[in-house]
């Protein structure tokens, strides 16, 4: 559900980028409060985690389309979301920037549908609410598909509202809602299971994880060795060598627009705005569609372009959601010397 800048006008993409800017300077301040030095790895392994797994399109059966995890609603439960929208942000800035996979204008759109409906909507009103009783695999498993599907679904309709204020005339609003949120209604079941398991699993191997990102107060008998090393092996693989059996089908956006207005790919606007952005992410881009550059690069390694993609994007979104993290960190504990000074 990464949209392209052709889908949006400048003032909507301007509009977004500033809503989304908002959101994360408020993040900025809030996890402050409960961020600790064993976060910040946690962070780092998540996102490249999220990262390998948005790598991995499954086929939608009956329907020639594909979905893939947004892994929001994982980065919250996880994380809490404050640092889940954090680690979104930077997700998504890794894949615009270097492999091109949404567009730099759109770039707030994307943040806001994918991280901030999960983080601030679905994760406190559903998922808390529906384990607020302690945590069963029962509950886990049902809150986590509730709460995945609805923060989808308002994330897909979010997509549909956005193009018709850019003025998109070739998707028009009732046919292409009625196309984009069905579809996202199945991606969103399969990734509500892909978070219960994963979810489940850190629930059994390390459950003070969840109940410190719950109640907002850390541990000290916290020990997350295993549960980064797992995420880390886990995101080596699934970016290096899962990555190439993902679905070759259009995701449920593509999907959507393919039978709204026929094609997947609009012209983008002849707007200075669209075209600054748009040589600026052609020359990052270093891995545009997570293969080599040149075609003949391509065809020549075959899979190679998508395991190198998968795991040098991985260590970038590792390295930057660290790194962001490691800066609040440093300055939460310089905060009292400062104050008492």
């Amino acid at each position: 559900m990464h949209m392209a800048d052709a889908l949006i006008s400048p003032v909507v993409g301007a509009a977004m980028t500033a809503a989304s800017a908002c959101v994360t300077a408020y993040s900025v301040k809030k996890v402050q409060h409960d961020l600790d030095d064993k976060k910040v790895p946690l962070m780092g392994v998540m996102g490249a985690f999220v990262f390998a797994s948005q790598m991995i399109n499954f086929s939608i059966p009956g329907t020639g389309s594909s979905g893939h995890l947004g892994g929001g609603m994982l980065l919250a439960i996880l994380l809490g979301p404050h640092a889940g929208f954090l680690t979104m942000a930077s997700i998504l800035l890794i894949q615009a920037l270097f492999f091109g996979d949404g567009g730099l204008l759109a770039y707030g759109c994307n943040v806001f549908n994918l991280g901030f409906y999960t983080c601030f909507v679905s994760y406190p009103l559903i998922f808390k609410r529906m384990t607020q009783k302690g945590f069963t695999t029962g509950r886990i498993v049902g809150a986590s598909i509730v709460s995945s599907v609805i923060g989808l679904q308002m994330g897909a309709f979010s997509v549909v509202l956005q193009t018709l204020l850019s003025g998109k005339t070739e998707l028009p609003f009732g046919s292409f809602v009625l196309l984009m949120q069905p579809i996202h209604l199945a991606i969103g079941i399969v990734e509500g299971l892909v978070t219960a398991v994963v979810v489940t699993f850190v629930w059994k191997v390390r459950p003070e994880i969840l109940d410190n990102t719950v109640t907002g107060k850390t541990s000290g008998k916290t020990s997350i060795k295993t549960i980064v090393t797992v995420f880390l092996i886990a995101a080596l693989v699934i970016g290096g060598f899962v990555s190439w059996f993902a679905s070759s089908n259009p995701d449920g956006l593509e999907w959507s627009m393919e039978r709204t207005a026929g094609t997947a790919e609009l012209e983008a606007p002849d707007s200075v705005l669209h075209n600054v952005l748009a040589a600026i992410q052609d020359k990052t881009a270093f891995l545009p569609d997570y293969s080599f550059k040149t075609e003949a690069d391509a065809e020549a390694t075959g899979y190679t372009g998508t395991s190198v993609s998968g795991i040098v994007g991985g260590g970038l979104t590792l390295a930057l959601a660290g790194l962001i993290g490691l800066i609040i960190y440093a300055v939460k504990k310089r905060k009292p010397r400062t104050d008492e000074e």
